[in-house]
């Protein structure tokens, strides 16, 4: 054998995504940390808080059995179909088959690309709003579709303009992507757009996927669900997932809801890619859609209140402006005219406040003047960042 070089070449395909911005950053931030810099991250949207005692009892009885180690169906357990046909029962008035209307997901991300798998040959077209969140671009991207972004604006509300998107060439566009209430926006859910995206749905024979995982996260107001409007079920699909509502980012438990039909095909994808979800996981999570109202009040609404305050506090000491009327885990606003980009401002408070914001290019080029502050930590570290954050005034 001779010395021929070893060489290796990625697929193609990852010429089309960059790591994610997170995955990156964090290196960063875990380096800052190790030289003793005591970075606080307001970044990212992981909810500190535990589930509910009773979830966290059920997950521990379960694993003790000596029968519940073993793989599972793919289609989830009838108790936890159940569970979350309860919950939607129960919190949006929608009425669904837990016996083929629903699948339960390891995540929405895991969703997002099973449903694209489910839905778009490559060459086909996605309709991804700007700005939104990255999954719904980078996996479209490996998945070798064409993005076709549309504008979200805040002076729209951060609504989708019908008027830009029934002039758009929607020619072999299979999916749309919506999000509300929004992140990053924090724009909340509105009857009248579920409406127009089921009407431009069915007009278009496009399927109008929406991700709605921040329905009860300082949202006082009625919570909304796409799949409330008629006929919704027959051309579109709703995410929802466990990881913000209930405390249980790292558990992986989410669900799509759908039409028989729907969930047919995109279980074809899911089977062949994973065995199923921890028994007793499935389990106590069916524990958790049974969360009181007083808990959800508690979890959901009166902490993050408290720190949406502080959060609101440190954008004023920024200079930026930001719609009171937001919703969701985050907190969103719009950085001072003077200044290039948002970045501009993260990465001076990460390097001299050592305070870990994001900034809003991440979401697309409609958020390259705002930034965003997660409301993921405690009431002590957003009052230490505001600290940090004052002192680069003087």
């Amino acid at each position: 054998m001779g010395n021929k070089a070893y060489s290796i070449q990625p697929a193609r395909r990852l010429e089309n995504v960059q790591e994610y911005y997170f995955s990156q950053k964090l290196k960063e931030v875990a380096r800052m940390n190790q030289e003793g810099l005591n970075v606080i991250s307001l970044a990212i949207g992981s909810p500190d808080m535990p589930p509910s005692e009773e979830t966290i009892d059920v997950l521990c009885r379960e694993a003790r059995k000596a029968d519940t180690h073993g793989y599972q169906p793919t289609v989830g357990t009838p108790e936890l179909r159940q569970a979350m046909a309860g919950f939607y029962k129960r919190w949006y008035g929608v009425t669904l088959d837990p016996a083929c209307e629903i699948q339960p997901l390891i995540g929405s991300k895991e969703g997002i690309l099973h449903v694209t798998l489910a839905f778009v040959n490559p060459g086909d077209k996605v309709l991804v709003p700007n700005p939104g969140y990255p999954t719904y671009t980078a996996l479209s991207r490996l998945l070798g579709a064409q993005i076709v972004n549309y504008d979200l604006r805040e002076a729209g509300g951060w609504q989708p303009d019908f008027d830009q998107l029934e002039g758009m060439d929607l020619t072999d566009v299979k999916l749309m992507w919506t999000n509300y209430p929004n992140m990053p926006t924090g724009a909340n859910a509105q009857r009248k757009t579920y409406e127009r995206l089921v009407e431009f749905a069915r007009q278009h024979g496009i399927v109008v996927v929406n991700d709605n995982p921040y329905s009860f996260i300082l949202n006082r107001e009625e919570r909304l669900s796409l799949l409330q409007v008629p006929g919704a079920k027959e051309c579109c699909i709703e995410f929802n997932s466990m990881s913000k509502s209930h405390n249980m980012p790292g558990w992986r438990v989410g669900m799509l809801a759908t039409n028989a039909e729907f969930i047919r095909w995109i279980l074809k994808v899911k089977s062949n890619i994973d065995s199923g979800t921890f028994r007793p996981m499935q389990l106590a999570a069916a524990q958790a859609y049974q969360n009181s109202d007083e808990w959800h009040l508690q979890a959901n609404v009166e902490t993050y209140a408290r720190r949406r305050q502080l959060a609101e506090e440190i954008l004023h000491t920024l200079g930026c402006t930001f719609d009171p009327r937001q919703v969701g885990m985050f907190l969103w606003g719009r950085i001072p005219d003077g200044v290039d980009d948002a970045e501009t401002i993260t990465e001076r408070v990460l390097h001299e406040a050592r305070v870990f914001l994001t900034p809003g290019f991440i979401f697309g080029s409609n958020g390259r003047r705002y930034v965003r502050i997660s409301l993921c930590a405690k009431e002590d570290k957003f009052r230490e960042a505001l600290e940090r954050i004052k002192k680069l005034k003087d």
